[in-house]
C-alpha cells in the first residue's frame, strides 16, 4: 500500500479494495453452498451445472417405473389380442392357440420369480398381463375345440373358470394385487350368463344376479383386501341396482312376478344396511321402497285402478310406521330411520297426486262466467277425478296425527284441510254441500289457529310429550350421533301451526266466499257465518294472529255492507256512504279492542267508499266530511291522535273544497280562509305551549296558503275591492308582527303589502313613463346609481342593522 497518497486518495483506495474483497467473499461463499448441495444430494438428483439452478422433479423414480410398466404391459396385451384375432399368418388357429399358451403360461410364472429378487412393480406388469392373456386362451379353446357351443354359455363355464384359476393364482402370490380383484369381478358374470344361456326371462336373470350379489355382501363381511372390497362392493350396486329396476318394472306388468324379486332386494338391501354402517340410511330408503312395491304391487293388481295410489300410500304409511323408536326397537336407528324415509316419499307422492282436486275445491269457484247472483254454478275443471284422493289426503292427515309430534300437527292440519278442501271435487257434491265442506274446512283451521299448541293424544297442555325410547346405540360414536338425532327431532313451533291454521282458513273462506256469489241468499248467508267465524278468531286468539282475524272480520262487514247496497239497488256513490258505517265501527271497537290490522282494514275500506263517490261530488263533500268525523273521533285515542287529527283536518278541508266547487264558487279566499283560520289558531296555541317555536313554523303555512293566491289573484283581477281587502289585511298581519316582533308575520305581510301597492301604482308608472322624455328613464337610473354609491357604507350598516333586527324577532 502506497502511504505517501494523500490522505483522500489513499482512503478512496482502501474503500475501493474492500468493495472487490467483499464481491469475492460472496461469489465464494455461493460457490461453496453450491458443492456442499452437490456431495450430500441424492443420488438420483442431477447436478446442475455452476452457476445454473436445478429443476425440482415432477414424478418420482417409482412412479416413472410404474407408468413405464403399465404401458409395457398395455402394450403386449394390444399385441396378444392382435395376434390371436387377426394377424393370422400362415399358422392355423390350433397353432396361434399353442403359442399363446406358452406366452401365457411364462407370463404367469414370471412373477414368482420376479417377487423373489424384489422386482415387485415389474412382477405385477406381468401377472396383470397374464391375466389378460387366460381370456384369449379362452377364446382360443372356443374356437379350436367348443365352437359348436353356446356362446352365452360357454361364457358363463369360462368366466367361472377364469374366476376360480385367478383367485387361486392371487392365493398363491399374494403380494400381487390385480389377481383377487379380477377374480371377484370374473364371478359377476357366471350366473346371469348361465341363466340366460338356460333360457330363463328377465325374472330368473335378476334371480341369478340377486344371488350374485348376496355372494358379494358375504365376501364384504370377511376379512378380505381394500382392493377385493371395493370391487365387490361396486359389483354388488351395480347388479344390485339392475335387479331392483328389472323387479320395479315386473311389479308394473307382472305383479306376481316382480314381489318375490323386490322382497329379494329388500332383504339384501336390509343386510347391507346393517352391515354398511356409513350408507346405512341410504340402503335402508332401497330396501324400503322394495319393500313397498312388493307388497303393493300384487294388491293393486287385484283392485280397480282408481285403488293404485291409495295402496301404496297405505303400504308406505305402514312401513314409515317403522320410524316409531317404541314400536321397532329391535331395527337399528339408522335403518329404521332410512325405512321411515322410504315409506315417507311414497306417502309424500300419494298426497302430491291427490293435490289437484284440492286445487279445484280452492280455486274452481273463482270462475265467474255465469255472473254474479246468476243461480248457476260453474262445474268443477276436474270433476270424475277418483274419490280415492281424498282417502288418501285423510289416510295422511291420520298418520300425522299420530306421531304425537308438533310437525305432526301442523301436518294433520294441512292434509285436514286439503281433504275438505277436495271432497266437493271428488265427491262432485252438490252446491249446499261444497258451501258447507267450505265453511266447515275455514272453522276448523282458524280453531287450530286460534289455539295453536293444544295437547295432541289427550296429553295435558302443561306436560311435556314424554320422550320416546330409545334402543341400545350401536358401537361407536357413528350409532351415537344416529340415535341421538332420531331421539331428538327438534318440534315445530307453535307459532307455525297457528299461521298456517289460519292462512289455511282464510282461504277457505274466500272460497266459500266465491261460491256464494253465485245466489244471492248464498252470499249473506256465507258472509254472516265468516264474520262470525272471523269475529270469534279475533276474541279468542292471540297475538298476530288475533289481529290478523280482526283484519278479516272487518273486510267480511264491508263485504255485507257492498252486498246489502247491491240488493237494494243502489248506486254506487250511495253503496260508498255505507261503506263509510265500516270504519265508523271499526274505530267505535277501537276503544276496547286494539287490532292495528283491524283498523288499516277498515282505512283500506274508508278510501275505496271514497273512490266509489268520486262520480258524485255533492256525495264526495259529505263522504269527506264523515271521514272527517271517523278520524277525529280516532284522534281522541291518545296513541292515534297525531296521525288522526291531520287526516281529521285533511278530509274536512277536501270536504269543504268540494262543497264550493259544487257550489259554482270560484273565489280563491273561500277555499284558503277555512285554512288559514284553524291553522293560525293552531300556532297561536303551539306558541303558548313552545315559547322556542319559530313564527315561520307556528304562523308561515297559515299565512301562506291565503297571502300567496290572493296576491295571484290580484293581479289578474281588475276590480279594486280584492286589492283594498288584501292590503288591509296584509297591513294588519305587517302592524301584528311588528308589534310581537315576530319575523313571519312581519316579512310576509310586509312583501304582500308591497306588492299590492305596486300592484295599484303600477296602470300610474306606465302613464307617466309614457308622457316623460325618452332620456329621463336612464337619467334617473344613473343619477340612482351615484346616490348609492356615495352612500354604500352607510346603507350596507343599515342593511346590516335590519337583518339583525329581523333575526331577534321570533
Amino acid at each position: 500500500m502506497d502511504t505517501n497518497l494523500p490522505p483522500v486518495e489513499e482512503l478512496r483506495r482502501i474503500d475501493a479494495e474492500l468493495t472487490r474483497l467483499d464481491a469475492r467473499r460472496a461469489e465464494l461463499l455461493a460457490r461453496r453452498a453450491w458443492l456442499l448441495g452437490v456431495l450430500y444430494a441424492p443420488a438420483a438428483r442431477p447436478a446442475a451445472p455452476f452457476g445454473g439452478v436445478a429443476a425440482p422433479p415432477e414424478t418420482s423414480p417409482r412412479g416413472a417405473q410404474n407408468v413405464l410398466l403399465t404401458l409395457g404391459g398395455t402394450l403386449l396385451a394390444i399385441a396378444a389380442l392382435a395376434f390371436t384375432l387377426v394377424s393370422w399368418g400362415s399358422m392355423g388357429i390350433a397353432g396361434r392357440s399353442a403359442v399363446l399358451l406358452a406366452v401365457t403360461s411364462a407370463a404367469l410364472a414370471a412373477p414368482a420369480v420376479l417377487l423373489r429378487r424384489g422386482l415387485a412393480s415389474t412382477a405385477e406388469a406381468l401377472g396383470a398381463l397374464g391375466l389378460v392373456l387366460t381370456v384369449l386362451d379362452a377364446y382360443a379353446l372356443h374356437r379350436v375345440a367348443l365352437s359348436g357351443t353356446d356362446g352365452a354359455g360357454y361364457a358363463a363355464g369360462a368366466s367361472a373358470v377364469l374366476a376360480g384359476a385367478w383367485a387361486g393364482y392371487g392365493g398363491l402370490l399374494p403380494r400381487l394385487r390385480v389377481p383377487l380383484p379380477a377374480a371377484v369381478a370374473a364371478a359377476q358374470l357366471p350366473l346371469p350368463l348361465g341363466a340366460a344361456a338356460a333360457g330363463g326371462g328377465p325374472a330368473a336373470v335378476a334371480w341369478a344376479v340377486l344371488v350374485t350379489v348376496a355372494g358379494d355382501l358375504l365376501l364384504l363381511g370377511r376379512p378380505a383386501g381394500l382392493p377385493v372390497r371395493i370391487t365387490a362392493g361396486a359389483s354388488a350396486g351395480v347388479l344390485g341396482s339392475w335387479a331392483l329396476l328389472t323387479g320395479g318394472r315386473l311389479s308394473l306388468t307382472e305383479p306376481w312376478s316382480g314381489a318375490p324379486l323386490l322382497l329379494g332386494c329388500a332383504a339384501l338391501g336390509l343386510y347391507a344396511a346393517r352391515a354398511a354402517r356409513p350408507a346405512a340410511p341410504a340402503l335402508a330408503v332401497v330396501a324400503g321402497l322394495a319393500a313397498v312395491g312388493a307388497v303393493a304391487g300384487p294388491a293393486r293388481a287385484a283392485l280397480p285402478g282408481e285403488w293404485a295410489v291409495p295402496v301404496y300410500t297405505v303400504c308406505g304409511l305402514a312401513l314409515a310406521a317403522l320410524w316409531r323408536p317404541v314400536r321397532a326397537a329391535w331395527i337399528p336407528a339408522p335403518v329404521r330411520t332410512g325405512l321411515g324415509l322410504a315409506g315417507g316419499s311414497v306417502a309424500a307422492l300419494g298426497v302430491l297426486w291427490a293435490l289437484p282436486p284440492v286445487l279445484g275445491g280452492l280455486l274452481g269457484p273463482a270462475d265467474r262466467s255465469a255472473g254474479v247472483w246468476s243461480g248457476a254454478h260453474a262445474a268443477s275443471p276436474l270433476g270424475g277425478y277418483p274419490a280415492t284422493a281424498a282417502l288418501v289426503l285423510l289416510l295422511g292427515a291420520v298418520a300425522a296425527g299420530a306421531t304425537g309430534r308438533p310437525w305432526g300437527r301442523w301436518g294433520a292440519l294441512v292434509l285436514g284441510w286439503a281433504f275438505l278442501m277436495a271432497l266437493p271435487v271428488v265427491l262432485e257434491l252438490s252446491y249446499a254441500a261444497g258451501l258447507a265442506v267450505r265453511l266447515v274446512a275455514a272453522a276448523g283451521a282458524l280453531a287450530v289457529a286460534v289455539r295453536p299448541g293444544a295437547p295432541a293424544r289427550g296429553l295435558p297442555e302443561s306436560a311435556p310429550e314424554a320422550p320416546a325410547e330409545v334402543p341400545a346405540r350401536p358401537e361407536g360414536a357413528w350409532g351415537a350421533s344416529w340415535t341421538a338425532g332420531v331421539a331428538a327431532a327438534p318440534p315445530a313451533p307453535g307459532v307455525l301451526t297457528a299461521w298456517t291454521g289460519f292462512a289455511a282458513g282464510a282461504a277457505a273462506a274466500a272460497s266459500a266466499a266465491l261460491l256464494a256469489l253465485d245466489a244471492r241468499g248464498a252470499t249473506f248467508a256465507v258472509s254472516g257465518v265468516l264474520f262470525g267465524l272471523f269475529a270469534a278468531a279475533a276474541v279468542l286468539g292471540t297475538g298476530a294472529v288475533r289481529g290478523a282475524a280482526a283484519g278479516a272480520a272487518v273486510l267480511v262487514a264491508a263485504g255485507l255492507v257492498g252486498a246489502g247496497a247491491a240488493a237494494a239497488g243502489l248506486a254506487p256513490s250511495t253503496a260508498g256512504l255505507l261503506l263509510l258505517l265500516v270504519p265508523a265501527g271499526t274505530a267505535a271497537l277501537a276503544t276496547r279492542v286494539r287490532s292495528a290490522a283491524a283498523e288499516a282494514t277498515g282505512g283500506t275500506v274508508g278510501l275505496v267508499a271514497l273512490v266509489l263517490t268520486v262520480p258524485r261530488p255533492a256525495v264526495l263533500a259529505l263522504a269527506l266530511a264523515l271521514a272527517g268525523v271517523v278520524a277525529a273521533a280516532t284522534a281522541l285515542r291518545p296513541e292515534r291522535r297525531r296521525a288522526a287529527s291531520w287526516l281529521a283536518a285533511a278530509l274536512f278541508l277536501g270536504a269543504a273544497w268540494v262543497r264550493l266547487a259544487v257550489w259554482g264558487v270560484a273565489v280563491p279566499e273561500a277555499y284558503t280562509l277555512p285554512v288559514t283560520v284553524p291553522a293560525l289558531v293552531v300556532g297561536v296555541l303551539r306558541r303558548r305551549r313552545e315559547p322556542a317555536a319559530s313564527s315561520w313554523a307556528a304562523y308561515g303555512p297559515g299565512l301562506g296558503i291565503t297571502l300567496l293566491p290572493g296576491l295571484v289573484a290580484v293581479w289578474s283581477d281588475p276590480a279594486w275591492v280584492r286589492p283594498l281587502l288584501l292590503g288591509a289585511g296584509a297591513l294588519a298581519v305587517t302592524l301584528l308582527g311588528a308589534r310581537f316582533r315576530l319575523q313571519a308575520p312581519l316579512v310576509l305581510g310586509g312583501v304582500a303589502l308591497v306588492l299590492v301597492g305596486v300592484h295599484e301604482l303600477a296602470p300610474y308608472v306606465v302613464q307617466l313613463v309614457g308622457a316623460l322624455p325618452r332620456w329621463l328613464p336612464p337619467a334617473a337610473a344613473g343619477l340612482l346609481l351615484l346616490a348609492v354609491g356615495a352612500t354604500y357604507e352607510r346603507r350596507l350598516r343599515e342593511a346590516r342593522a335590519l337583518r339583525e333586527r329581523l333575526a331577534r324577532m321570533g
